[in-house]
């Protein structure tokens, strides 16, 4: 049932001495959490605040990007578009794009809901990422509605949130921070409204509790920021960007032992491919030999000697040398035979 779009309570609730809207520290995976940024965005004016009960959370298909239990309050961004979806979908086509090279699939699930459950053990506060990914999708182990339930759930390998008109630093960095997530990515378009110097991707990497901005991704080793940027905001893949992707797949497919020709789709292509070169090669040598063999004055059959045991087997260099060498058809497949040992 859609939710009532209603002007939330002005107070936020319960005070802990932190001001409005905040509320006591809580655990989460044994660490206190922070304040919750409730205040901060009842007063910016790039979100819009409308009521939606607990028994709508779940059924709700449209967009927001944080629900509080307390208020009953969800805060939905006032300005999207394809230039605010784009990179969260771009990011899904390249994680595609890594999987067929590490030959092991990466599972995205979009704006999944992240929940963090009150002591009572209903959901208490609700975020939506941009995009949620999975480097190991068995690990994700998520049941029923698409939500990933902090200490319950494994966390996303990686978190996508898109700021074309929206400062998630001010808002849910703190809240990211406090509920253990490994990878947060922070992109600021290119088309974004914002001042030009705040465009890019920022990756925070949570150590000992903390996030710290780093220059590359731990998720995906080695693929740094200002190429995640690239990668998410150019009209079209470049050659620059799939030389990065096939990099970073590599990079990942050493590290769990598999590459392209373990893909599903990819692997049948590649063995159809080996074959079909393999193929090429054996009738390319032995055209060699038959010209050799005729310009010998030797007589040959027209496919001599595709087909016949051992050719394939043999090396070129045997091949070549058997041919100028052997007395007749037979001679020739002795001489070229791999010798065992």
């Amino acid at each position: 049932m859609p939710a009532q779009r209603t002007d939330p309570v002005a107070d936020a609730g319960v005070r802990s001495g932190r001001g409005a809207g905040a509320v006591p520290h809580r655990q989460v995976n044994g660490a206190p959490t922070a304040a919750r940024p409730l205040a901060a965005l009842a007063t910016d004016d790039a979100y819009r605040p409308f009521h939606l009960s607990a028994a709508d959370v779940d059924d709700y298909d449209e967009r927001f990007d944080v629900w509080d239990r307390r208020t009953r309050t969800a805060w939905e961004v006032r300005e999207t578009g394809p230039f605010h979806e784009r990179p969260s979908q771009r990011l899904a086509t390249l994680a595609e794009r890594i999987s067929l090279v590490r030959g092991h699939p990466i599972q995205c699930f979009g704006t999944m809901s992240l929940t963090l459950l009150d002591d009572d053990g209903e959901p208490g506060q609700v975020m939506r990422a941009d995009q949620s990914l999975y480097l190991h999708p068995r690990r994700a182990n998520i049941v029923g509605p698409k939500a990933m339930v902090v200490g319950r759930n494994q966390h996303p390998d990686v978190v996508l949130e898109v700021d074309r008109t929206t400062d998630v630093r001010r808002h849910k960095l703190a809240l990211y921070e406090a509920w253990g997530f490994p990878e947060l990515w922070v992109d600021v378009p290119d088309e974004s409204p914002r001042p030009r110097k705040t465009w890019g991707t920022t990756i925070h990497i949570l150590t000992d509790g903390v996030f710290h901005e780093a220059e590359d991704s731990v998720a995906f080793p080695g693929w740094r920021a200002e190429e995640i940027h690239q990668a998410l905001n150019e009209d079209s893949l470049t050659a620059q960007t799939v030389a990065v992707l096939e990099r970073i797949g590599a990079v990942l497919g050493t590290r769990k032992g598999t590459g392209p020709q373990d893909d599903l789709l990819l692997g049948p292509m590649l063995a159809q491919a080996r074959a079909a070169a393999f193929e090429g090669e054996l009738a390319r040598r032995a055209a060699m030999v038959r010209r050799i063999m005729t310009t010998r004055g030797l007589q040959v059959a027209e496919r001599f000697p595709l087909g016949e045991q051992g050719f394939a087997d043999a090396a070129p260099e045997a091949v070549a040398d058997a041919a100028l060498r052997c007395a007749d058809a037979a001679d020739f497949l002795a001489r070229s035979r791999p010798r065992r040992t």
